[in-house]
C-alpha cells in the first residue's frame, strides 16, 4: 500500500512515485469501470523518461551511452525516508523501506544530489586534475 499526494488542487488524481533520478512518475486515480459505470476502479499510470544521451556514469562525460534500462517497481516505491514511531512510550527511528543502503542508479542528475568531474587545470605550467560542479546550484550553498 502507497500513500499518496493530489497533484493539483482540485485534482484526484494522487502522486505515488515520483523519483526524479531515475525520471519515473506513478499515479492512480479513481475512474469508472468500463464494466460497470455505477463503479469505480483504481487506474494507475506509470510515466517514464529515458534520457537521451546518458552515460554510464553520469559524473564522467567521457562514459560511454548507456544502452541498458532496468526499472523495478519495488525500488522505485520503497520509502527510505526516517519516522518516528512510539514503541511502549519511547519514541525510535525507523525506516519503511529494506535495503535502503543500496545505492540508487542514477539516469540523469538529481537536482538535488551534487555531482562534480574532475577536469585538467594548467597552473604555474603543471597540469591539475580538479574537481568541476556539474550540478553547481547543488554544490554551492547560496
Amino acid at each position: 500500500v502507497l500513500a499518496g499526494y493530489p497533484v493539483g488542487p482540485h485534482d484526484e488524481e494522487y502522486v505515488l512515485v515520483n523519483n526524479k533520478c531515475q525520471c519515473v512518475t506513478v499515479t492512480s486515480k479513481f475512474v469508472p469501470s468500463k464494466d460497470n459505470p455505477e463503479e469505480e476502479v483504481l487506474e494507475r499510470n506509470i510515466r517514464i523518461i529515458v534520457p537521451l544521451k546518458a552515460r554510464e556514469n553520469i559524473s564522467d562525460p567521457l562514459s560511454p551511452l548507456r544502452t541498458t534500462f532496468v526499472y523495478r517497481l519495488s525500488e522505485l516505491c520503497k520509502n527510505c525516508d526516517p519516522i518516528e514511531i512510539d514503541l511502549g512510550g519511547a519514541i525510535h527511528q525507523a525506516q519503511q523501506g529494506n535495503s535502503c543502503e543500496e545505492p540508487q542508479t542514477c539516469y540523469t542528475y538529481d537536482r538535488n544530489q551534487c555531482y562534480s568531474s574532475p577536469v585538467p587545470l594548467l597552473y604555474h605550467g603543471e597540469v591539475r586534475q580538479v574537481p568541476a560542479a556539474l550540478t553547481p546550484a547543488s554544490c554551492f550553498a547560496e
